[in-house]
């Protein structure tokens, strides 16, 4: 079962006078509960592909479809509320908020999602679960730390219980590793690769390293705008 879908997505950026293809009529089903890799080298389109699947820029031609309903097409608030909650973004850069603690980080989420006085009435709630998450991502013992003092990896990883706590149905990972050195590049990929068999979390990841593709269920190439 489709869980979510790409038709006939086109995508150009203007640069002074010129129009650039970049995407160019893209086609793509992802399945629910796969891990799917996306390989493809530098300025072949992949995270530009990967942007607009998230919601994160409009194609300029075509469809996304989302569990069969259309979703490119959305109000600003619509599509921040489904970023939101159901499909979370992971980067190359953590973007993460230097003046917080890694659990305020992680809780970030859900203070957009509620508001500040909801979320406050049920901020132990999500302190926990926070907490919880990082655990998982074998961050228990840095709970108080600021990201300053995490190494690339415990950053990444931090990034990622963040992106974990609405209980996203759909995992959109551009480039996790391309930061970091290749054993903290296998930690973050087995740490996916473990949310995807035990929660059946949809992950779609972008990449130009064949071995880090080659370990997805599905790896599709993008050539120069256009899946082959």
């Amino acid at each position: 079962m489709e869980i979510m879908q790409v038709r006939g997505l086109k995508k150009s950026f203007t640069k002074g006078p010129h129009t650039i293809p970049v995407l160019k009529g893209i086609d793509l089903d992802v399945h629910e509960g796969e891990y799917l890799s996306i390989i493809g080298q530098s300025g072949s389109g992949k995270s530009t592909l990967l942007h607009v699947m998230g919601l994160l820029t409009p194609p300029n031609e075509g469809e996304i479809l989302y569990r069969g309903q259309r979703i490119d097409n959305l109000s600003d608030l619509q599509r921040d509320r489904l970023r939101n909650r159901d499909i979370s973004m992971i980067f190359q850069f953590y973007h993460l908020l230097p003046e917080l603690d890694i659990v305020e980080n992680v809780m970030m989420p859900m203070m957009i999602a509620e508001g500040f006085w909801k979320f406050k009435f049920r901020k132990k709630a999500h302190r926990e679960r926070a907490k919880e998450l990082l655990e998982r991502v074998g961050l228990g013992h840095r709970l108080r730390h600021k990201p300053s003092e995490l190494s690339g990896g415990e950053m990444q990883r931090t990034a990622i219980a963040r992106a974990l706590i609405n209980r996203p149905n759909i995992l959109l990972a551009d480039e996790p590793t391309g930061n970091l050195d290749r054993s903290t590049e296998g930690g973050i990929i087995e740490l996916l690769r473990g949310l995807n068999e035990a929660e059946k979390l949809t992950i779609v990841l972008v990449t130009h390293n064949p071995a880090i593709a080659a370990g997805a269920d599905r790896m599709v190439t993008l050539t120069d705008g256009m899946l082959e």
